[in-house]
């Protein structure tokens, strides 16, 4: 193995640790998103308050896709994940209705 690819192997063991560490970040990070958003949706729940906000989703949505332009991140994809993510705390509020 010559210099440059022990080097070369070295940083991309650096990148896959730091993408591992940041993929732990993201998975506790909606775990504790979620457990807001369950009691959100208790509280809608114990109060017959609709499931979903589209004006707030809106306002989210647009306040997302200003915070990844900010972090060099595609706005579309920003978009589409948090889309994913309401829409599942919606099916979340659902049951709790139920």
């Amino acid at each position: 193995m010559t210099d440059d690819t022990a080097r070369a192997a070295e940083i991309l063991k650096e990148h896959r640790e730091s993408i591992d560490r940041l993929d732990a970040i993201l998975v506790y990070t909606l775990g504790e998103r979620f457990k807001h958003t369950q009691a959100v949706g208790r509280l809608k729940a114990a109060h017959d308050l609709p499931a979903s906000d589209p004006a707030r989703e809106e306002r989210q949505i647009a306040r997302l896709e200003d915070l990844a332009t900010e972090a060099d991140l595609d706005p579309e994809f920003a978009k589409a994940f948090l889309n994913f993510i309401i829409q599942e705390v919606i099916r979340h509020h659902k049951k709790h209705q139920e």
